[in-house]
């Protein structure tokens, strides 16, 4: 089944160059099926980049999604074009009463801030709040995962020495769990983060299972309420070049980054990334949206509690 997108999003030409199947709203209208409403907080500051890297894989499923995007009242994106914002994004105030079978918050560059001085802080622990009442089943990412582990649960994050920068090696710790069905033994994540959650501070709190670690990076993956929520501190969705994006953006700032690690062909940036985690983000979506969002949800949204 194709995703039903917003009339005239940017993912919907770029994705169809990629063979994937996507229709507007137009189109799906006279489709006689009950699509999947999947709400996205994007976060991030490239959001048509954002949009366009978790379209991709939430088209990788035969169920058919209508995405819709939230954003912040208390926030104004300065790298997104207004129009953009205007054309695609509702505020939460006016979708708060509305209901959804799935939602993914995505991560924010905002990591190394304490969570109260974010000034979007109430606004999304609202959010937060509001989304264990009226959606099924909803996927935090990276800071967004830190941002939910900390307000649900009081988890603190640690500042790393260095940015914990590439792609890592992770391992499945809780065995025959529908969000790994068809995963190696061992799996490889980006991450793209200056701070971290850790293993002994979710371990001791009894409502959340530490289903998925990384030796180098730690924490990749807690679930919480038989899989209500995922939180998850790697970026599975990025695209192959989106680290080596973020490397030449901070070379070009002066900073002091170090190269992503076993990501560039013998480890030379002058040379092409190695996408080592591309069939891996396509399960992890997939099945989150068939065994915990489309099996999950009822057929009538407005029972969703």
């Amino acid at each position: 089944m194709p995703l039903n997108l917003p009339d005239k999003l940017p993912a919907i030409e770029l994705l169809k160059e990629e063979n994937i199947f996507v229709i507007d709203n137009s189109r799906a209208s006279t489709q006689d099926i009950r699509p999947l409403k999947i709400v996205i907080l994007n976060l991030m500051p490239l959001k048509i980049t954002t949009e366009t890297d978790l379209v991709r894989l939430l088209s990788n499923t035969p169920l058919q999604l209508e995405i819709s995007f939230m954003k912040l009242k208390s926030h104004t994106s300065k790298n997104t074009p207004i129009e953009h914002m205007k054309a695609f994004y509702r505020d939460f105030d006016l979708m708060r009463d509305e209901k959804y079978d799935g939602m993914i918050v995505t991560g924010a560059p905002v990591e190394q801030m304490p969570y109260e001085e974010v000034n979007y802080w109430d606004e999304i622990t609202a959010i937060f709040d509001w989304a264990r009442t009226h959606v099924t089943s909803t996927l935090y990412i990276c800071w967004a995962a830190q941002a939910g582990l900390y307000h649900f649960y009081g988890i603190p994050k640690y500042p790393l020495e260095q940015k914990m920068f590439g792609i890592f090696r992770h391992h499945v710790n809780v065995q025959g769990l529908p969000i790994f069905r068809g995963f190696d033994d061992e799996f490889f994540v980006p991450h793209s983060r200056h701070t971290e959650i850790r293993r002994e501070d979710i371990l001791k709190v009894k409502d959340l299972v530490l289903i998925a670690e990384s030796d180098e990076s730690g924490v990749y993956m807690a679930m919480a309420r038989n899989g209500r929520d995922f939180f998850i501190t790697g970026h599975s969705e990025y695209s192959p070049y989106t680290l080596d994006t973020e490397y030449r953006r901070d070379l070009g700032k002066g900073l002091s980054i170090q190269k992503p690690v076993n990501y560039y062909k013998d480890d030379d940036p002058d040379k092409t990334p190695v996408v080592r985690w591309r069939g891996h983000a396509n399960l992890l979506f997939s099945n989150w949206l068939n065994y915990y969002v489309y099996q999950e949800t009822p057929f009538d949204i407005n029972e969703i509690r």
